[in-house]
């Protein structure tokens, strides 16, 4: 009996009680999260009690707020307003490395491919929940557009610069390179460059900027950050990159070179364009409660084409910050490129699928159509992968974006030590810049396992071993 008591209460147990699926679920939630001394039977009466008869609560000091909710009618729909309806089926979806990805991913897939305007999916092994589409989920549409299937951190991506400049020279070079990271990279949510520091790129005069008044207030915001990283998972950092034989096509002979690994977004620009059109979607595309982030925009509409417009700046001005940085450090190392490899995630493509048009949302997935280059990094201790994929249609021609997270956020930061943290670093010779417990190698999957979960989607072409990272270090979470 403790032992069920001890168990929280879920979505699915209020609905048996007959909670909508609405708002109301929500906030009845969020007060089980209190507990405040309740077992989860003596909860679950209470919840009873309080559907049955709502204004016995109205002076509770914990079920108030839900009592509330009730008396307002938040779970009725507004006078003429139009809930659209999910299709009962749940269209099949391909799943890849399914013994690693936590329930909540998988079902927030599931009510992806429940949407009217759904054609197909997948879920790529390093997937985990996230908000409306789950992270490392891949849905293509008819015609439609979903910001939060996009995701707030618009057009996120990796960008690798492989340098004519033997292994060697890191370990002969370590405290340049240092500096050379301090000095030509900037980190942290909201943090940005001033007066003469501000970077120039043409992305700045691109028309899209004008597309409306709200997109034309931003660019001074987008001008401050540019060429700068966020918080949270973002990175810049130098690693040593093995080709064990010769690459013709990317014209790299077999060996270790020096290498740097980036790794950010659009920033505040594409952080405001997504909770703006995701605003904007979900007064328009009503959807039942456990879909609301799904909310999207027909693609012909105006909204459709203004978010179409502003997603893709995004993603243009995301390529301009990583190019300003490799730029930077390509000058101050001396050094030539001999390869740049670059593929982004968190966005939407026009693609054919099945001989039609579709939609294609990568949230936390790489592009991985046939030949195409990507990158997939593991941790800071855990090597990432160059690579070329294999354009599989059952993966809607997508890979995995990274080893994804094994350990919220908040789990890391309660169950790890900054010790034990600092020791498992030094056993792999990683010099950390900056970074929170949250970033810690331990939150992540096992890499090894995502690849060869991903075996029919991309093959290695090089392996990138990190040895100096630099992250921010003041707490920001934009990722």
């Amino acid at each position: 009996m403790n032992n069920i008591n001890n168990k929280p209460i879920n979505g699915n147990d209020l609905i048996t009680l007959g909670y909508p699926e609405n708002e109301i679920l929500g906030i009845a939630l969020k007060i089980n999260k209190k507990r405040t001394g309740y077992t989860k039977t003596e909860m679950l009466e209470k919840y009873t009690q309080l559907l049955t008869s709502p204004q016995d609560f109205i002076e509770d000091k914990v079920f108030k707020i839900l009592a509330e909710a009730f008396a307002k009618g938040v779970h009725l729909p507004k006078e003429g307003e139009t809930i659209i309806p999910l299709n009962e089926e749940i269209k099949a979806f391909k799943i890849y490395g399914a013994e690693k990805i936590e329930d909540g991913a998988l079902e927030q897939m599931k009510v992806a491919m429940q949407l009217p305007v759904t054609v197909a999916g997948a879920l790529m092994p390093d997937a985990h929940q996230g908000y409306g589409l789950p992270i490392g989920g891949v849905l293509a549409t008819k015609n439609a557009i979903i910001p939060y299937g996009v995701g707030v951190d618009i057009g996120c991506r990796m960008a690798l610069s492989v340098y004519d400049l033997p292994s060697t020279h890191y370990f002969e070079n370590h405290d340049l390179l240092k500096n050379i990271l301090m000095k030509n990279t900037k980190f942290g949510a909201g943090h940005g460059f001033h007066g003469k520091y501000k970077a120039e790129h043409q992305v700045l005069d691109d028309s899209k900027f004008e597309t409306n008044s709200f997109i034309q207030n931003l660019k001074d915001k987008a001008w401050s950050q540019l060429g700068s990283s966020g918080g949270g998972n973002h990175f810049v950092e130098f690693g040593l990159i093995d080709f064990k034989e010769n690459d013709d096509k990317l014209n790299i002979k077999k060996g270790t070179y020096l290498a740097l690994l980036t790794h950010s977004g659009s920033r505040g620009f594409g952080a405001t364009i997504a909770g703006h059109y995701t605003q904007i979607a979900k007064d328009i595309c009503k959807l039942p409660y456990k879909a609301k982030n799904l909310a999207y925009l027909d693609l012909n509409s105006e909204a459709g084409q203004e978010y179409w417009l502003a997603m893709n700046l995004a993603g243009e001005y995301a390529s301009a910050c990583h190019e300003i940085i490799h730029q930077k450090i390509a000058k101050e190392l001396g050094a030539e490129i001999l390869a740049k490899i670059e593929n982004h995630h968190n966005f939407a493509w026009k693609e054919i699928y099945n001989n039609e048009e579709v939609i294609v949302h990568r949230k936390g997935a790489t592009p991985a159509s046939k030949d195409l280059m990507g990158i997939i990094p593991g941790s800071m201790t855990a090597p990432g992968f160059l690579v070329r994929g294999k354009g599989e249609e059952n993966a809607i021609n997508s890979a995995s974006h990274g080893a994804g997270r094994q350990m919220s956020r908040t789990q890391a930061i309660k169950s790890l030590s900054q010790n034990k943290i600092n020791d498992y670093l030094n056993d792999f010779g990683i010099t950390l810049i900056g970074g929170g417990k949250d970033e810690a190698p331990m939150a992540y999957k096992n890499i090894h396992e995502v690849m060869n979960a991903q075996q029919d989607l991309v093959d290695v072409v090089a392996t990138f071993t990190p040895k100096m990272v630099r992250m921010a270090d003041d707490g920001s979470k934009e990722d």
